[in-house]
């Protein structure tokens, strides 16, 4: 028994030693990770869809009747500019050239043989050796041998035309589609016979259109750069960038080179077009692209990331560490977007600590502990392309131009 009391006061004493006031330990203030914003040069760019067209697309057509001789081309072969592509059969034209020639020959020489003996009837009349009515006769006859002598020339000239339209030739260089004939069929018989087509692809247009607000935009960049009137627009017109459906970089670099003189009134848009020089023909007509056109350049743009960013019905915000690391919502303009980055035109300043990581926990108000992290500025965009002048020369070699005139 007096053991059992020994324990119970040995208890009561340990337990009563032990007593103290419970008290609250806050946490540690919550981690996030902050940055400056990127200071980098940035360019505001005009956006809008188009499509590619090619500069010519004509259809090459039998323009006399004939049968087809050959065929010189390989269908889908890039041509040249004067280049046989069909020949219909000359033996006939060139029969015709030879008669009209002979036609011309003869009335020439009926020509000489009036001048000749008019001249002698106007030597008589001066000796009284012949009547009036024989020098006025032969004044007629020479005037009537010289209009027949021009009427044969002009024979002549149409026989060699015809001749020349039995070679159907590219007006141009392009890439020749498939024939839509076959040697030895009769062509141009009734009506002028379609041969096959010819697409120009170098270069090549992309059209697109602006709205209202756009045009002024691009307004300014023009009068920036001296440019008053449309048909101004030359080697120092604006830039224009594409990029193909799935790319994400405007990769390919041409020149604004049309501007329509009014406004769409059903749209209320402008169209507008580019040139692309397309030398490697990756652009085909027809083909849907994202176009592009710089506006102006800023070159200390800020740039956060774009998943920095937080919105609500007052537009968009940053977390900011502002003093004792305390967080502030910041309301901020927005400007371009640059891959992963967005450009802050208002709200914001370079020193300012943007909250990049653990934004769940950045509450406004509320204490944070910061980690020092880096906003990487975005790289430099390839762009392929000469963006000043995209024409390409003309061919130094190029095939030799028969007779014929260019088929249309």
């Amino acid at each position: 028994m007096i053991r059992r009391h020994a324990s119970l006061l040995l208890i009561t004493g340990a337990l009563l030693g032990c007593k103290e006031d419970n008290t609250f330990v806050p946490p540690p203030p919550p981690q996030v990770t902050a940055a400056t914003p990127a200071v980098a040069p940035a360019t505001e760019y005009l956006e809008a869809t188009g499509s590619t067209v090619a500069v010519s697309v004509i259809d090459l057509v039998a323009r006399v009747p004939g049968f087809l001789r050959s065929i010189d081309y390989a269908d889908g072969a890039v041509v040249r500019s004067g280049q046989r592509l069909f020949q219909i059969e000359p033996d006939q034209y060139r029969a015709k050239v030879q008669q009209a020639e002979a036609q011309v020959q003869q009335n020439q020489a009926l020509l000489d043989r009036a001048n000749s003996e008019l001249a002698r009837q106007q030597r008589l009349i001066g000796q009284n050796a012949t009547a009036q009515a024989d020098l006025e006769r032969w004044q007629s006859q020479r005037d009537q041998a010289q209009a027949t002598l021009g009427e044969a020339q002009a024979n002549l000239a149409l026989a060699r035309i015809n001749l020349g339209y039995t070679d159907v030739t590219a007006p141009f260089d392009g890439v020749a589609g498939a024939h839509m004939v076959d040697v030895g069929a009769l062509v141009g018989a009734s009506t002028p016979t379609r041969l096959a087509t010819l697409v120009q692809l170098s270069p090549i247009h992309v059209n697109f259109s602006v709205n209202e607000r756009d045009l002024l935009r691009i307004r300014r960049e023009l009068d920036g750069r001296g440019i008053r009137r449309p048909d101004q627009l030359g080697d120092n017109a604006p830039p224009v960038q594409i990029a193909l459906a799935g790319d994400s970089q405007f990769r390919i670099g041409g020149r604004l080179d049309y501007i329509a003189p009014q406004l769409d009134p059903a749209t209320g848009t402008l169209q507008l077009r580019g040139l692309f020089a397309n030398a490697d023909q990756t652009l085909l007509p027809g083909l849907f692209v994202r176009v592009r056109v710089p506006i102006r350049t800023r070159p200390d743009a800020l740039m956060v990331p774009e998943a920095a960013l937080g919105s609500n019905q007052l537009g968009s915000y940053l977390m900011v560490v502002g003093a004792n690391s305390t967080i502030e919502q910041r309301p901020v303009m927005l400007g371009q977007r640059i891959g992963t980055l967005r450009v802050i035109e208002e709200g914001l300043k370079p020193e300012d600590q943007v909250v990049i990581s653990g934004l769940q926990r950045a509450i406004p108000g509320a204490r944070v502990t910061v980690q020092r992290g880096t906003i990487a500025p975005p790289p430099a965009e390839p762009v392929t392309g000469t963006v000043a002048n995209p024409v390409p020369a003309a061919p130094s070699a190029p095939a030799p131009a028969p007779a014929a005139a260019p088929a249309r």
